[in-house]
């Protein structure tokens, strides 16, 4: 008889989920099998239940970030490092496949993150192709998609308690160019937030300010690495003063927007200081508009002003590198607020849609 496996599914925006059943894939060359052990929930599967992402081939099987033990292989299949990937191994993979190597943005440009052909885990792949999501019991690994292993001494919990958050946190640190003493504001400590706020105290940040309207991610912002906090609660006028009061009436080097509220933008560009970074990391799908004052806020400013988009390889491989080495310092793992089974995957979704907790996590 043959093998089939449990997966949640988004058939449409707004429908119910549902669970269906998919068959065991015959293997490919370079092809792997992974028995799912952690799938993330985060804001953007909130997002594609919503229909607010554009492109989306429903129904789709979510969850782009996940850890697994690998149930079996089809050739001699290695991670970057040249180790060998073999059936047991606990590993995790970039979500992001098929970008080509072969046009303008991959080649001319270096932005990968923008290559037309670029798929996605859990996001861009149907349910109709089968087990390429990680609300699943298995995730059939293509060929070529690059997996590495969850090191020793690493709890897979940790990683990804920091999942993608952590790795889109680290592309948008890396682009703010942090220098050992600047000041940071970050604005929205959802999981990416919580992950800037984390990485910015271990490069040596020095006045790192947590901006969010929810109390208890501001307090686990300070055991991230917040060295000050702003309420949401206070009004506006009343933010930027206290935000100026902190960097004697200068402003943040770098303002890192993470909410994903248009407002967020603009405020963080009055956050900044004359000369300073604005990275804007929080719009993975469309929130509306916001108006913004070209003269007083960025050119006045000489403002630097980036967006990120998803992470490169690097990114990820960091990610997993940094987790292994201070996730006894920074509590990534303590961001998951609830686990949830298979059949739990409605709960799980509404857990953090109504953030009730940071992270929710299927285990199937």
């Amino acid at each position: 008889m043959a093998t089939t496996y449990l997966a949640a599914v988004f058939p449409a925006p707004h429908a119910p989920i549902e669970l269906g059943e998919f068959p065991e894939p015959e293997l490919e060359h370079g092809a792997a099998l992974l028995h799912t052990m952690y799938s993330e929930v985060c804001g953007t599967d909130v997002h594609l239940h919503h229909g607010k992402l554009s492109g989306v081939p429903y129904p789709i099987i979510p969850g782009h970030v996940s850890v697994g033990a690998v149930a079996k292989a089809h050739g001699s299949l290695k991670t970057v490092n040249g180790d060998p990937v073999k059936e047991g191994d606990v590993v995790t993979f970039l979500d992001v496949h098929e970008t080509c190597n072969n046009c303008y943005h991959c080649l001319v440009a270096g932005q990968p993150t923008r290559c037309p052909s670029r798929k996605v885990y859990g996001i861009t792949y149907s349910a109709n192709d089968g087990l390429l999501g990680g609300w699943s019991q298995a995730i059939y690994m293509k060929p070529g998609v690059k997996m590495i292993h969850i090191p020793d001494g690493l709890a897979p919990e940790t990683f990804i308690g920091g999942g993608c958050g952590l790795v889109t946190a680290l592309h948008a640190v890396d682009m703010a160019r942090l220098k050992l003493g600047d000041s940071l504001a970050v604005c929205g400590v959802g999981p990416v937030g919580q992950s800037a706020v984390a990485l910015a105290s271990l490069s040596g940040a020095g006045e790192i300010v947590a901006v969010d309207a929810v109390e208890d991610r501001l307090e686990y912002a300070k055991r991230m690495g917040a060295t000050q906090t702003i309420s949401l609660a206070l009004p506006r006028k009343e933010r930027l003063s206290r935000a100026h009061a902190l960097t004697r009436s200068r402003g943040f080097d770098v303002v890192i927007e993470a909410s994903g509220h248009p407002d967020a933008v603009s405020e963080a560009l009055d956050l900044v200081r004359d000369g300073g970074r604005v990275i804007v990391c929080g719009h993975y799908t469309d929130n509306g508009s916001v108006e913004i004052h070209p003269h007083w806020q960025i050119n006045r400013k000489h403002v630097e002003l980036r967006g990120v988009w998803g992470s490169r390889y690097e990114h990820f491989h960091r990610a997993v590198e940094i987790a292994a080495r201070f996730g006894g310092e920074k509590p990534w793992s303590e961001m998951i607020g609830g686990r949830f089974e298979l059949r739990e995957a409605k709960a799980a979704l509404e857990a953090v849609e109504k953030r009730q907790v940071t992270k929710s996590v299927i285990m199937a």
